[in-house]
């Protein structure tokens, strides 16, 4: 018997393979944020936050994803794709997203402070040339959760720094 996933099952099954790859960049120190693309059933790319450790504000998950997607498949567009991502895109990261013509945009946690397709504003709300179907809210909690842990863990450690400096 051949089972057949749902496209739900499916984000959420993607959405676990982010979230595996930004407690990856979790424990580098970096933003938890992870991404994959997938084409056709296949994952054809995948990547974390890296702006720290490669001292590079284009560093995102994202784009790097979408880098080595262009790369497997050579050639700067990406139809038939879909971007996994545990938090919403930025808008250096949507522009990339619509410049590479993803198709779809799937995202855990919205950004409220800079997310592009809904948090603060929403890129497809303008009259560009290609529009990505966004489905947020994918393994959320998980997402949120993860993002939450790391910045309180780093609140302690500035805060610990802090107070050692002062003795």
């Amino acid at each position: 018997m051949i089972k057949v996933m749902s496209e739900k099952n499916q984000d959420q099954d993607y959405m676990r393979r982010a979230i595996a790859l930004a407690k990856e960049a979790a424990g580098l120190g970096e933003v938890p944020v992870g991404a994959l693309i997938v084409r056709d059933g296949q994952i054809i790319s995948e990547a974390y936050n890296r702006r720290e450790t490669g001292k590079n504000a284009l560093y995102h998950a994202e784009t790097a994803a979408i880098d080595a997607a262009c790369r497997a498949l050579d050639g700067w567009r990406l139809p038939r794709c879909t971007l996994y991502v545990t938090m919403e895109p930025c808008p250096m990261c949507a522009g990339a997203i619509v410049n590479a013509r993803i198709e779809r945009v799937v995202f855990g946690t919205p950004d409220l402070r800079a997310g592009a397709f809904g948090g603060v504003f929403d890129l497809n709300d303008y009259p560009l040339n290609h529009k990505p179907q966004i489905d947020g809210g994918v393994c959320e909690e998980e997402c949120r959760a993860l993002l939450q842990e790391f910045f309180r863990d780093l609140r302690q450690r500035q805060a610990g720094k802090k107070s050692d400096e002062a003795r």
